[in-house]
């Protein structure tokens, strides 16, 4: 996969840093031969940072990492409500950002980033628990309760610690492509992808067989991308009733299921598009779309480009 240069992570350790979510990017954009990814991870001052959850972090690496890196992290903290970042590290963020540098909060790290003003007049997310106290604490930002993640370009936010791998699985599917966020997905054992407006929490549990059955259909379905796919097929490979299918599957996913199909069906193009060199009307077919008409009007709607200018983006070297 050439590149110019590894592109730079960074991943912003504060006191009361969350486990889950500093290992989140560190994880997904590991340096490795198919990834091309320098991670450094840092905090206020090199040295050891007291994290939550009775875990402590040593970084190698100080604020100088932030302007450093093409995109920095900012993970969950604990009590985000009552502790404001050091004024250091608020203005070393603004100052990264000024110089290029994109800042993406996973979880609680929303509060980080709001300190920096950065997020004023722009929509945001954090974990369910802690929206309302992010929209009352910064009046300027406009808190959406209801999504896993949210990009505004130079500034990225996403919900718990799981939405942290959606956040960073968009990112990557930006940065390199689908096929390339696929194969991290695999290897994290992930969802490919799921719809940032998503809502985060759902009061009501979902009975664990029938989440079971549901991941059961969503593979089968996967597999089976270039034949006719219904409602009816999936809900009876899943054993209940289309109503209760399609209800249940909006819950889990975020899409109605032939949302979700159509969308897997695209991601399935972009992949073939990255990866051979069938035509686009052979690809539509492959994937079950039918015609080349068919899938550029898909690929317009959900991507806003063309297969033909997707693939020259992403088969070209840089």
């Amino acid at each position: 996969m050439p590149t110019a240069r590894l592109r730079r992570i960074a991943v912003l350790v504060l006191e009361g840093a969350k486990p889950l979510d500093v290992g989140i990017p560190a994880q997904v954009f590991t340096t490795r031969a198919s990834m091309p990814y320098e991670v450094r991870v840092c905090g206020a001052a090199p040295g050891l940072v007291t994290g939550g959850d009775g875990l402590a972090y040593h970084v190698a690496h100080g604020l100088e990492a932030l302007a450093w890196a093409d995109i920095a992290f900012i993970p969950g903290y604990r009590a985000p409500d009552r502790d404001d970042p050091p004024p250091a590290v608020v203005a070393a963020l603004i100052a990264a950002h000024e110089g290029g540098t994109r800042l993406a909060a996973i979880s609680t790290g929303a509060f980080a980033l709001a300190a920096t003003g950065l997020l004023d007049g722009k929509r945001a997310t954090t974990h369910w628990h802690y929206t309302r106290t992010l929209a009352q604490k910064h009046p300027q930002i406009r808190v959406d309760e209801n999504v896993l993640f949210v990009d505004e370009g130079s500034v990225l936010t996403s919900a718990g610690a799981a939405s942290g791998i959606d956040l960073c699985l968009h990112i990557l599917r930006g940065d390199l492509g689908v096929s390339a966020a696929n194969h991290a997905a695999r290897r994290l054992v992930a969802a490919p992808y799921r719809s940032g407006g998503q809502a985060q929490y759902v009061p009501r549990s979902v009975p664990e067989p029938l989440g079971e059955r549901f991941a059961a259909t969503r593979e089968w379905a996967l597999r089976r991308l270039g034949d006719p796919l219904s409602l009816e097929s999936l809900a009876e490979h899943a054993a209940v009733s289309p109503r209760t299918f399609s209800r249940r599957f909006m819950e889990d996913t975020g899409y109605t299921p032939m949302q979700w199909v159509t969308r897997a069906r695209v991601d399935l193009a972009r992949e073939l598009l990255e990866r051979s060199q069938r035509s686009i009307e052979q690809i539509a077919n492959d994937v079950g779309l039918g015609t080349g008409t068919n899938l550029r009007a898909h690929f317009q709607r959900i991507l806003g480009t063309t297969p033909s200018e997707y693939r020259r983006t992403f088969t070209r070297g840089e």
